[in-house]
């Protein structure tokens, strides 16, 4: 298991926003443009990159499901107490 990741997300407010962009990326959109667009993250800027981080950086249920995903994999909807993030793990 890696100890540090590589990842962008998409933060949006609740589950029919992230399921909409989640749509959107399965027809080909890109993700960075729709990060852009859509994220309530400060990310948004980078087209959601959020570099790398290891264990114990970002909050457990992000966490666990960055580091559930392969290389160029993107999550499902990922609740926190930010809202829903759609995750693409990078490297």
């Amino acid at each position: 298991m890696a100890d540090k990741i590589h990842c962008a997300h998409i933060l949006v407010k609740n589950l029919t926003e992230a399921q909409a962009v989640l749509e959107r990326l399965k027809k080909g959109e890109g993700f960075g443009k729709i990060a852009q667009e859509k994220s309530l993250c400060p990310s948004k800027k980078r087209g959601g990159d959020l570099g790398v981080f290891g264990h114990g950086q970002m909050v457990r249920e992000f966490e666990q499901a960055a580091f559930a995903l392969q290389k160029g994999q993107m999550s499902q909807p990922v609740k926190t107490q930010f809202g829903y993030h759609i995750i693409k793990r990078l490297e």
